[in-house]
């Protein structure tokens, strides 16, 4: 999403010393990012017992992330093409941190999905960020290639191991650590930001499309919600087919006024790093993985009824 704005002293070498740990950094906050899809999936019904909601509320503390995460991705990707990424980068690592803070401190329900809903923003902050990071430090298309398959390699397995470490904290610790695990990973990834990331601003900062940012982020939501409800629903509902028909119209809307911008928000240069971000956070294999919670996630409630122990399969994989 982040565009790849020529940086001054972007090369310096002191750096390109420090690419290959930069990539560590932001292969941590990927992680950080894409486990969080799942790792609550598991602890689901421990906080559902701890916090007394319903079974039909269950979904939310899924489908919250999912839909934050998914609307502003685009809004996340311009404001790192508006300020230094690194600030960027850990105002994101910092709002994911408290965020998860609250989320594993709440006494309620609504403290639960104002928690996930704050994540999935600042989740959709840091991760253009991170990819923008990537592109502008690794310049050799080889060395880039490499970068880039360690980024997907944790883009794909973090769902797993969010079911793998959502399993082993609430089993031996509790649901909320499910949460607070977040904190260890930002707090190292925002350790080597501060200390390997260099503050560059782009040479020429971007105006914000607000049309652009409106239009992509309803039809965004829409879409999202559409597939979530849709889960519950079943694809003929009138709720599901509304949506995902009112997010293809604004999202049509979107491409038709973004060539008539002077800065649109998705220019044509940067349509192949958008489709390395979406391929990083919607790849298809996170609705396996989250589709295969819907067993343990029962097992675990020691419910009858599995319909409604089914947990949400649509959330992305950063």
């Amino acid at each position: 999403m982040s565009s790849v704005t020529p940086v001054a002293g972007s090369q310096r070498p002191a750096e390109k010393d420090h690419r290959w740990l930069i990539l560590v950094i932001v292969a941590i906050a990927q992680l950080m990012v894409v486990l969080d899809a799942t790792v609550v999936n598991i602890a689901l019904p421990s906080a559902q017992h701890a916090l007394g909601f319903p079974n039909s509320d269950r979904q939310w503390v899924v489908t919250a992330y999912a839909l934050a995460f998914g609307s502003l991705l685009l809004l996340g990707g311009r404001l790192g093409d508006m300020f230094s990424r690194k600030r960027v980068f850990i105002a994101g690592l910092v709002g994911f941190a408290l965020s998860s803070a609250l989320g594993g401190a709440a006494t309620s329900f609504e403290m639960l999905v104002a928690a996930r809903t704050l994540q999935g923003a600042f989740g959709a902050i840091l991760a253009p960020a991170a990819l923008g990071t990537l592109v502008s430090t690794f310049r050799d298309p080889r060395e880039r290639g490499r970068a880039f398959g360690v980024f997907g390699s944790v883009a794909a397995g973090g769902g797993a191991v969010g079911l793998i470490l959502g399993g082993v904290l609430t089993q031996y610790f509790s649901w909320r650590w499910c949460l607070y695990v977040n904190l260890f990973f930002a707090a190292i990834a925002m350790a080597g930001a501060l200390a390997y990331m260099r503050t560059n601003k782009p040479d020429s900062r971007p105006g914000m499309d607000w049309a652009g940012t409106v239009l992509a982020s309803a039809g965004l939501f829409l879409i999202v919600f559409g597939f979530s409800h849709a889960e519950l629903a079943g694809w003929t509902a009138a709720l599901t087919i509304g949506s995902l028909v009112g997010g293809v119209i604004l999202l049509t809307a979107f491409a038709f006024a973004e060539s008539r911008v002077k800065h649109p928000l998705l220019p044509g240069q940067r349509r192949a790093e958008a489709q390395k971000q979406v391929k990083a956070t919607m790849n298809p294999r996170s609705f396996l993985v989250l589709s295969s919670t819907r067993s343990p996630t029962s097992r675990h409630a020691g419910e009858a009824n599995a319909g409604d122990n089914r947990s949400l399969s649509l959330t992305p994989e950063n």
